[in-house]
């Protein structure tokens, strides 16, 4: 299976390092191109290489990490994913850091919206650099991400992507409900340190 990472900041580099681990083929972009992750790829290693965005975004499941101001513009004119998933670890926030307005639609709501045909997961999003790119082992047990969608099967299948890294999946159901609780301007599941014993 082949991940496709759209963004190279501190969240795609962080998920392509566990993912790598993992076994996966990954697939890293960002704006500037391939060539400048040319340390990224030595550094991560595994099956990672460095590609364009376009490539990343035909892999199997793409991970799309850009800043939400930014992200509208970039996936403008990308075509339809035809089922396949996306995965959304972003946070709806301005470069200063306030949350933007939308408009009672929780982020991935949006996201969606914006990528047709996308089976979008919201995972990823509510833990901090530090602790998501760490080892997710921890005091006997895994550290958890929760993840929430409205497609059974992309969930399931980004569920046993989150186990295969080392991670404890927690399903908190539809994007919308799920959307809310991990949501940082109204849940409270981000920067929720939950380890999963046993």
């Amino acid at each position: 299976m082949k991940i496709g990472i759209i963004g190279a900041g501190g969240i795609g580099l962080a998920f392509a390092k566990h993912a790598a681990r993992a076994g996966y083929n990954v697939l890293i972009s960002n704006s500037r191109g391939p060539k400048s992750l040319t340390d990224a790829v030595e550094q991560l290693g595994g099956n990672t290489k460095a590609v364009t965005v376009e490539e990343a975004a035909q892999a199997d499941i793409v991970f799309i990490s850009l800043p939400w101001t930014r992200l509208e513009a970039a996936i403008a004119g990308w075509p339809s994913f035809d089922g396949r998933i996306v995965i959304d670890p972003m946070n709806a926030f301005t470069p200063d850091f306030k949350p933007v307005d939308l408009q009672g639609k929780t982020s991935s709501e949006v996201v969606a919206s914006w990528l047709p045909g996308a089976k979008v997961v919201k995972a990823f999003n509510t833990l901090p650099l530090a602790l998501l790119e760490a080892d997710p082992h921890e005091a006997g047990g895994s550290r958890v991400i929760a993840y929430s969608g409205d497609d059974t099967d992309a969930k399931k299948t980004v569920g046993e992507l989150i186990a295969k890294m080392g991670f404890a999946g927690l399903d908190l159901g539809g994007l919308i409900a799920g959307g809310i609780l991990q949501s940082f301007a109204t849940g409270p599941f981000p920067m929720l340190n939950l380890i999963k014993l046993g």
